[in-house]
């Protein structure tokens, strides 16, 4: 606690505010908690971070005696870690000490699981076999501090050189494979250490004599295993000291415990660059920790050490300083070649970083401390070094808090200089707080109204991915999700005019079911409206009615970016809007969906002739499925204005802005208004995305959306965005899996959450980590290119150019 109170005077901020004579009551099974478990040095900036984004959610426990583990209510032979006393994270800077009554419920731990800590022992302990997210335990930190056991990993798995290593490994080696293969990194087991003279002096004869060690001079012999973490204990020696080397072996194999190991590796040589500076080592790059749970995991900054030739280089031997500096300090001037190396080093990272995890993810519950428990803080460490006479990214080994610390201490040292704020802590707050919203969802009871066709098969896979509970109430009783849900409830509301009556009638069947739904929603146009009339029968959170049918409608209420709009249900209506709106325009149903309908008419005449033919040939629901036809067949005709178009997808809640993605269109094919093509993120300058994001949410504040996720279609001219419509649901054809490729987030978890009454932890400050643009292709005019098996071809030969 008084080092928490230093650290916290160190940043400028106020001392803890000791509150814990006040129980703080009134946590319930919806409220967020991230529990960091031990020191407070290594995580103050994610904690003070994770504050600012979610006050309150993120718990600093200090002692065991704060905290206690229960038999889990949902997980047989789990446990829930419950919080009797806390430190809590407010935004400003502010902490306060404080006690739960009744206990408040962890949704995500991590903590100091680094062996050798003071705190090690409790918190391993606690965080043991636990029922929600664990980001680490004492197993798999005791992993990723055994340089071999990461070694072997990095060089046979991730494809990355390593030095080349002979390893003693004492006893069967259980963190290896029984065979373990891997370029540069050769195995030897030893029951006893004891007699194994001769066979030692042979294998370091071999090695020392080996092709391998041909370009180097020198080695290292050390002991390897978590508990040597941090010891130092190493001697350096020539190559042709044969003897000497075994000698060092032997000594040290004397000293360890079962699944230990002795390292005998090459000194790797400094990077000869053009102006090294004299007697040091290269760049130490520290690649920061990462949640990879949301696509690959990205690199947001790297932290340097230079120490000497003659020794390894280790964390804490001196300041960390940037890559860009530490490369031209090295001599290498041109910025195209730093580049060059820093994209090397955040491939080799993301590597790393992907077979560490994947090596990690074929343990056992056991192996790994819990069947919750995974790596969510990684670092790897890196050396600068010549191989060949070229420069290569040697991967040495890999921790679990060493490089948090050392980067978020090279951000410190940037920000006494004036240096703006870096993304890591606001990033693993993010990432942390990310997990947790994803536990809490598990297991809720989510009411789905309308499952849609193909194009909403995500749903289900990532219904269960999340663990949710889904209860179908779908029109066709033969649908294919009828097996992929928790419960299937057949009913025909296809006939939309009656949803008031549908609603009731869908109420009377939740609860004839015994279903107790935590949030009600639809992904599908059709049903939006039965589904905001349902949550308002079952008291669940959602948009008002009448604003989902001001929506649906295609006529929401005038504002700024509104355009002129007329009714159409007769000839006589076409006469009468068309001396209200100019011609050309826009003729489309009033419900429509999927763009069926939709036409550029030039004159009245033209939109009397598009009006008749809709008239005869869309008349209910089944003569067009899915477009809205349930609700009638009246049309509207809108002012048709030019410029480019965009969709924006919102989050939000409460009436406030948590998240917006901006995509382009391309020009549609007219009469028609055919998409083209499509494109993530937007080629516009910040200011005009800026622009449309601020229509779409005035537009959704101006018809009642106060709560959800929407998707907002504009144009973009010369005069600024126009709306052309709201779908008051989540974005749909690809613009989920595109905004969850490019950006991280989920809107279909984002719609959950806010249907649960819980704000989604989005990114502050969103970076693209790709480019995505695709082209429409018509079966009527394509279907002979891609058809006839030879699509996947033609699209290869297409995506190759």
């Amino acid at each position: 606690y008084e080092l928490l109170q230093s650290a916290l005077r160190q940043e400028g901020l106020p001392h803890t505010l000791d509150r814990s004579a006040e129980p703080r009551t009134g946590c319930g099974p919806l409220d967020m908690t991230v529990c960091i478990l031990g020191s407070p040095t290594s995580f103050l900036p994610v904690l003070l971070e994770g504050g600012t984004r979610c006050p309150g959610a993120m718990v600093l426990c200090l002692s065991p005696a704060w905290a206690s583990r229960v038999p889990s209510e949902t997980s047989p032979g789990a446990w829930s870690l419950l919080l009797s006393r806390g430190v809590s994270f407010e935004a400003g800077g502010h902490s306060t000490l404080e006690t739960f009554v009744p206990p408040r419920r962890a949704n995500y731990v991590t903590g100091t699981f680094t062996a050798g800590s003071p705190e090690g022992g409790w918190v391993g302990e606690l965080a043991r076999d636990l029922d929600c997210p664990t980001g680490g335990s004492v197993p798999l930190a005791r992993r990723l501090e055994d340089p071999l056991v990461t070694r072997w990993v990095l060089a046979a798995r991730a494809g990355l050189p390593v030095p080349p290593t002979l390893a003693f490994v004492l006893g069967p080696g259980g963190n290896l494979p029984a065979d373990p293969v891997a370029p540069g990194v050769r195995v030897v087991r030893l029951e006893d250490p004891q007699g194994q003279e001769s066979l030692v002096q042979e294998e370091v004869g071999a090695f020392l004599g080996g092709t391998a060690m041909e370009p180097y001079s020198q080695v290292v012999v050390r002991p390897a295993g978590w508990r040597w973490r941090g010891t130092g204990a190493r001697s350096t020696h020539g190559k042709e000291e044969g003897v000497a080397v075994a000698q060092a072996v032997g000594a040290r194999l004397c000293g360890l415990r079962e699944e230990e190991s002795v390292l005998l590796e090459a000194l790797m040589p400094t990077a000869r660059l053009p102006v090294p500076p004299p007697r040091k080592a290269p760049a130490l790059g520290c690649p920061p920790p990462w949640d990879g749970r949301e696509g690959p995991p990205p690199v947001p900054a790297v932290a340097c050490g230079v120490g000497r030739a003659e020794a390894p280089v280790r964390h804490g031997a001196a300041l960390p300083q940037g890559l860009d500096s530490s490369l031209q300090q090295w001599g290498v001037v041109a910025p195209g070649q730093r580049q060059a190396l820093a994209t090397r080093l955040r491939g080799a990272a993301e590597a790393a970083m992907a077979a560490l995890l994947a090596a990690e993810a074929e343990l056992s519950p056991q192996q790994r401390g819990g069947a919750r428990a995974r790596t969510d803080l990684l670092g790897v460490d890196f050396l600068l070094a010549c191989v060949d006479d070229a420069l290569e990214l040697v991967a040495l080994s890999t921790n679990s808090q060493r490089c948090l610390e050392t980067c978020l201490l090279a951000e410190a040292m940037g920000r006494a200089v004036g240096e703006p704020p870096g993304d890591l802590p606001r990033l693993l707050a993010e990432a942390l707080l990310h997990r947790a919203q994803c536990h809490l969802v598990e297991g809720k009871d989510i009411l789905l109204i309308g499952a849609g066709g193909v194009s909403k098969s995500f749903v289900w896979e990532a219904a269960r991915d999340y663990g949710l509970r889904i209860h179908l109430v779908e029109s066709d009783p033969e649908h294919f999700a009828a097996g992929l849900v928790q419960t299937f409830l057949p009913y025909d509301s296809r006939e939309h005019r009656r949803d008031e009556e549908h609603a009731e009638r869908v109420t009377e069947l939740v609860r004839a079911r015994g279903l107790r739904p935590h949030a009600c929603l639809s992904y599908w146009d059709d049903c939006v409206v039965l589904a905001a009339l349902v949550c308002q029968r079952l008291g669940l959170r959602g948009s008002p009615p009448a604003a989902i049918r001001r929506c649906r409608r295609g006529r929401p209420p005038p504002a700024a970016f509104a355009l002129p709009c007329r009714r159409l249900q007769s000839h006589g209506d076409v006469e009468r809007a068309a001396g209200a709106v100019p011609f050309p325009a826009v003729a489309k149903l009033e419900f429509g969906a999927g763009g069926v309908g939709v036409r550029l008419v030039e004159s009245a005449g033209q939109c009397h002739a598009h009006a008749a033919r809709l008239w005869r040939d869309l008349r209910d629901d089944a003569d067009h499925p899915g477009i809205g036809l349930g609700w009638g067949n009246a049309m509207l005709l809108m002012e048709y204005v030019p410029g480019t178009e965009h969709d924006v997808d919102l989050v939000v809640f409460e009436g406030r802005l948590l998240g917006a993605w901006v995509s382009d269109n391309g020009p549609t094919r007219l009469p028609a208004f055919l998409e083209t093509a499509a494109c993530l993120p937007s080629c516009l300058p910040a200011d005009r995305q800026a622009q449309l994001v601020r229509a779409a949410l005035q537009c959704c504040l101006a018809c009642g959306l106060r709560d959800g996720v929407f998707n907002v279609e504009l144009k973009l001219g010369p005069g600024g965005p126009r709306l052309l419509e709201i779908n008051p649901r989540m974005g749909g054809f690809y613009l989920r899996d595109w905004i969850r490729e490019v950006y991280g987030p989920d809107l279909l978890l984002a719609a959950v959450l806010v249907a649960l009454g819980l704000p989604p932890v989005l990114p502050a400050r969103p970076a693209p980590r790709a480019q995505l643009a695709g082209v429409m292709c018509l079966g009527s005019e394509e279907g002979a290119a891609l058809g006839g098996g030879g699509g996947l071809a033609a699209l290869r030969e297409l995506q190759s150019r």
